[in-house]
């Protein structure tokens, strides 16, 4: 089945009537995902691809209960009280496509979902596809099916572009996959590579997963104690990029917004040795994914 995106995952989209929220409105509902309605304040009333538009997500509620899942595609400065809104209309799955969010900001949206059972994905996320159902965000863009196809491999990624390009290895490979998600590079963010293990090792479908991590943080290491835990029991493969890092000065900071390190503290061989001590499989390339996987 997959995980976060199903056959009954029904989305409301905050932010339809913005240029990306639009775009992403219509690459959803050409891949056969329930787009029910969109939210922008003082929109209400207007159709967007022929999904109707309302001011709040209470109205959009009342007209389409069954709504299960939030795409926010708004900019920053108004993150936060998308997010707010959603978490308080108990919306259970919200990805955030939003860059640049203040991390207070993404901190007091993600303590407030976790004490109203909401889950977050992002900020700064490609989105979550479950290839051959559907798919919540920007990820495959117009057309996913030439890089996604259907199996038994899950795919977490920080970065966008990597996802996709880990599922086109696999895709070639004749390796489907059953989730794909984009997490986000931020420092900060509200679902983590332990958290989707967590979700993976609940999903029937799923046979092994994919880790594509990079310097910065500790969300690899935070993985490799779930699974040294027992938390995590199916095949995992992990590549995590930034070995050129090593040889750069301490606080250098490089590309997403988390890809910082201070001492050994998220570095590329903390990562590695962390993971490698769970018994996790490290490819030295992405092309050495499929391989590791047999």
């Amino acid at each position: 089945m997959g995980i976060l995106v199903t056959e009954t995952t029904k989305v409301l989209i905050q932010g339809i009537t913005g240029k990306e929220g639009s775009k992403v409105a219509l690459q959803m509902r050409n891949y056969n995902t329930k787009v029910l309605a969109g939210v922008t304040p003082g929109k209400g009333g207007q159709q967007v691809h022929g999904i109707p538009v309302y001011n709040t997500i209470t109205e959009a509620l009342e007209n389409h209960p069954g709504i299960n899942a939030s795409f926010v595609a708004v900019p920053n400065f108004a993150a936060y009280g998308a997010m707010r809104e959603a978490i308080e209309a108990k919306i259970p799955l919200i990805n955030v496509l939003t860059e640049h969010i203040p991390i207070q900001d993404t901190a007091k949206a993600v303590a407030l979902a976790k004490r109203n059972g909401v889950k977050i994905v992002g900020p700064s996320s490609i989105g979550i596809i479950s290839p051959g159902i559907g798919k919540v965000g920007s990820i495959g863009g117009d057309d996913p099916r030439g890089v996604y196809s259907k199996g038994s491999v899950g795919v977490i990624s920080k970065s966008g572009g990597m996802a996709s390009e880990v599922s086109w290895i696999l895709t070639k490979n004749g390796i489907g996959q059953s989730t794909v998600a984009g997490i986000g590079g931020d420092v900060l963010i509200g679902s983590t590579f332990a958290d989707l293990l967590e979700e993976f090792e609940k999903d029937e479908q799923t046979k092994a997963v994919i880790i594509f991590g990079e310097i910065g943080g500790t969300y690899e290491e935070e993985a490799a104690d779930l699974i040294k835990s027992g938390g995590f029991t199916k095949k995992v493969v992990a590549f995590i990029s930034g070995l050129f890092a090593e040889q750069l000065p301490a606080g250098t900071k490089l590309g997403h917004a988390g890809a910082i390190v201070y001492g050994d503290k998220g570095s590329y061989k903390s990562k590695i040795e962390s993971l490698k001590s769970a018994g996790i499989k490290i490819a030295k390339t992405p092309d050495e994914i499929p391989d590791l996987l047999r």
